[in-house]
């Protein structure tokens, strides 16, 4: 009888293929997804830019097909996009530009030098002809000049009378200081004062003429020793009074890890350095300030910033290391980055982030007094991220100077989710701008100052759309209208829009649009191959479920023509790094969404979840895998799971689950930690033990493994190997230098001491984390699908 009922399921798959190759005579094959995406789907555009005229769109494409994109331009009166000549590209400016006050001039870079353009009329003059190469150009003192850094040091140079200064001196190392003399020697030195009188006099002239050349030589910026800090973002006032400037000190005793290439050139293995481990010492950023006028340096008061010495909530788990005393407690390492000066008067704001990632203060700075001025603080005890906000040690985040002059917009998550807020400096009265269950992003203000711009994403957590507000706040007017993912570049004009669109299953292509609601947009390109095109690529379905603690929980979800009943499913995980995959425009995850199609071609229902930790739903759900990666974010995954048993009718028992980097991660978690619920799993490049990862990331969400052990534990697949149930299979590359291939192999070690042998370790002596070759991925889908086919049919 199991003969016969295997028999009959036999030929009930073939029908089923069968039918599948009947009705779509361009069947996929992994080998064909798999391959360049350049050459079978095509290049879609990138790198969008206006010309300063507002008459030209440049943009990077290759619908050719060649080695390497080329620069493409679209004229609005033309209306034909053609390539770029070497002559115009050589005549662009380069991406570091800067306005004058008014936007009718434009300092930029070419070739390293440096050039100023009239708005006006089109009219170019080279201010620099130096085979030295300097950066970041803007203008100071009232427009008449431009400061830029050369050889770490701020110059200007007078537009009209190209007189250039020098007005900083920084110098490496420490300063030396200048021998004394013995006793012996001064004894000497006062006898023969004593004895001859000549000699006094001669010493009095001498004092003279040196205090005379040291008068003459206060022109000369002081000598500023960094010893072995690195100086960096110098940021002259526009009054030109001030200079503010960054030391970075190098992080000391941190024991950086190696990756072992094996198949190479020369043929002998090689050895290349790659990162630390997290927990190691980190570098850190200190502000300082030098006084033009005056030729000396001001101290800034960090003492004046609250909260430095708040403790973590965590550190209530370890009772035996809370202070007994509050005298024992010392103030928290913080990093300042900045400036951003005020247009009208002698002050900055500038950004503290703590180094335990809890803390963020915006403050004003006196540059004349170094006294910091708190005007906004925003703490987590998770960590502090989110769009527009920065943290990672060193951003600001996006935030700028009202009109007035007098008050700051800036991002916070204070509400749950990132908007936009201002500050008074003087009165500290805080304004809401923006509100609502939804995420703002790349603010900036408009040209004449009376509105601000953004991206949001406010009519659903998957669609992004551009959007115009009065400066003060208000409710926003919603410039772009095609359904998807809408990124948008002003022309400087603002009268258009150059809009790159996609949706879920159309890659992007470049549109343009009036600067108007309901406007229409024009596409422009056409990316896309005939062979990408001649396959009916799935539009997924965009649901919903609940999950076990109420939450809502938004995926992505590709079925079958005709579904088997109680078929096979396949949950897909996508990485972390704060990202969100359940959206409804093109994903950089487009592998994964072919081999989707392929899976529904053959039978599996697919389901992609936006778990606990993706971007796009707010605070709570970004901070929901705090201090337990393997939790909510885990249990997501087991409530889709459970949906698609219950709502489409897919078997409990035949249900896989794979992704890669955090996505391998929580595949490991799933068939360790859920027995039963996953039949099969596929682990790639996967992270088996978080105290080996790097510092940056792991360090926001699970502190770090000295100060936060409870958390590396319970979160880290290599502590419950001993649950594997389901069957295993784990792909990794051998010279991978962001999860080391040193991860994969101690879990191999870990299932062999454990007896585990329902698992399988496929290595790729050439790949990193991200494939390259189009053999290596095909390769790993194959096994993926063997997989499923052997588990879940």
């Amino acid at each position: 009888m199991k003969k016969l009922l295997i028999l009959f399921l036999s030929i009930h798959t073939l029908c089923a293929f069968a039918q599948i190759e009947k009705n779509n005579q361009n069947a996929l094959t992994i080998e064909q997804i798999m391959q360049d995406p350049a050459q079978w789907i095509g290049t879609s555009p990138s790198g969008v830019e206006w010309s300063d005229s507002s008459d030209k769109i440049y943009f990077d494409w290759n619908p050719e097909k060649d080695t390497l994109a080329s620069l493409y331009a679209y004229p609005l009166k033309g209306k034909k996009i053609g390539k770029v000549s070497p002559e115009e590209k050589r005549s662009l400016p380069g991406r570091s530009q800067s306005y004058n006050s008014t936007k009718t001039q434009k300092v930029f870079l070419r070739n390293g030098n440096i050039l100023l353009k009239d708005l006006k009329t089109g009219a170019e003059k080279q201010l620099t002809d130096w085979l030295e190469r300097v950066s970041s150009p803007y203008f100071v003192r009232n427009d008449q000049e431009i400061a830029f850094t050369k050889d770490n040091n701020l110059y200007t140079i007078h537009i009209e009378s190209g007189l250039i200064s020098q007005l900083s001196n920084f110098v490496d190392g420490d300063e030396r200081p200048e021998a004394g003399k013995s006793k012996q020697e001064q004894w000497l030195e006062q006898q023969q004062k004593a004895l001859f009188v000549v000699l006094n006099g001669r010493e009095a002239k001498n004092k003279v003429h040196e205090n005379r050349q040291k008068a003459e030589e206060n022109k000369e910026p002081l000598k500023i020793y960094t010893g072995k800090k690195r100086v960096s973002r110098l940021a002259l006032s526009p009054s030109g009074n001030y200079l503010v400037y960054s030391l970075y000190q190098s992080a000391n005793g941190g024991k950086a890890t190696s990756v072992t290439h094996h198949v190479t050139q020369s043929g002998y293995a090689e050895e290349h350095n790659a990162r630390v481990k997290v927990g190691s010492p980190q570098g850190s950023s200190e502000l300082g300030i030098f006084d033009i006028r005056n030729n000396q340096t001001v101290k800034v008061n960090t003492s004046q910033i609250p909260g430095l010495k708040d403790l973590p909530d965590y550190l209530s788990d370890y009772p035996g290391r809370m202070p007994k005393d509050s005298s024992e407690i010392k103030n928290r390492p913080i990093s300042i980055t900045g400036p951003l000066w005020n247009p009208g008067e002698d002050l900055a704001v500038v950004v503290a982030l703590s180094a335990d990632n809890k803390d963020r203060w915006i403050l004003l700075l006196d540059p004349a007094t170094g006294n910091l001025d708190l005007l906004d603080r925003q703490r987590d005890e998770a960590w502090i991220d989110g769009p527009g906000i920065g943290g990672w040690g060193f951003s600001t985040g996006d935030m700028g100077w009202m009109p007035d002059g007098k008050s700051l917009w800036f991002h916070s998550e204070e509400s749950g989710y990132s908007h936009l807020y201002a500050v008074d400096i003087h009165s500290k009265k805080k304004t809401t701008l923006t509100s609502g269950q939804f995420e703002v992003s790349d603010a900036f203000l408009s040209k004449d100052q009376k509105h601000v711009y953004f991206t949001a994403n406010k009519v659903h957590p998957g669609v992004s759309h551009f959007y115009r507000m009065p400066v003060g706040g208000g409710e926003p007017t919603q410039i772009t209208s095609m359904e998807g993912g809408n990124e948008v570049t002003l022309s400087p004009d603002e009268k258009y829009l150059a809009i790159r669109h996609s949706t879920g299953n159309r890659p992007w292509e470049l549109y343009v649009q009036e600067n108007k609601a309901g406007a229409s947009a024009t596409q422009l390109t056409h990316s896309t191959t005939p062979a990408f095109e001649s396959y009916p690529w799935r539009m997924p379905e965009y649901v919903t479920f609940t999950a076990t603690d109420g939450a809502t929980v938004y995926a992505r979800l590709y079925r079958p023509a005709s579904p088997e009943k109680q078929g096979p499913a396949v949950i897909f995980v996508h990485g972390a790094g704060y990202l969100q995959n359940a959206h409804q425009w093109w994903s950089s995850y487009f592998r994964e969404y072919q081999f989707h199609n392929f899976l529904a071609d053959n039978g599996y229902t697919v389901l992609d979840i936006d778990y606990r930790g993706s971007a796009g739903y707010g605070r709570d759900w970004r901070t929901g895998i705090y201090r337990h990666m393997g939790g909510l974010d885990l249990s997501d995954h087991v409530d889709g799971a459970k949906m698609l048993a219950e709502k489409y009718d897919v078997s409990p028992q035949r249900i896989g689950i794979y992704g890669g980097s955090y996505g391998g991660f929580i595949t490991l978690m799933a068939l360790f930690k859920q027995p039963g619920v996953f039949a099969a799993g596929a682990a790639l490049r996967a992270v088996t033990d978080w105290a080996h990862y790097n510092h940056g990331y792991t360090s926001n969400i699970l502190n770090t493994p000295a100060e936060d052990s409870l958390a590396y534990v319970q979160s880290s697949p290599i502590y419950f190997a001993n649950g594997l149930k389901g069957a295993l299979l784990m792909c990794h590359g051998m010279v991978d230098d962001n999860v080391q291939f040193q991860d994969i192999v101690r879990l191999s070690q870990r299932l062999i001491e454990l007896g585990k042998e329902n698992w399988e370790l496929a290595v790729y002596p050439v790949e990193a984390h991200g494939f390259t070759e189009p053999s290596s991925w095909t390769d790993e889908y194959k096994r993926i699908f063997k997989l499923f086919e052997e588990n879940l049919k």
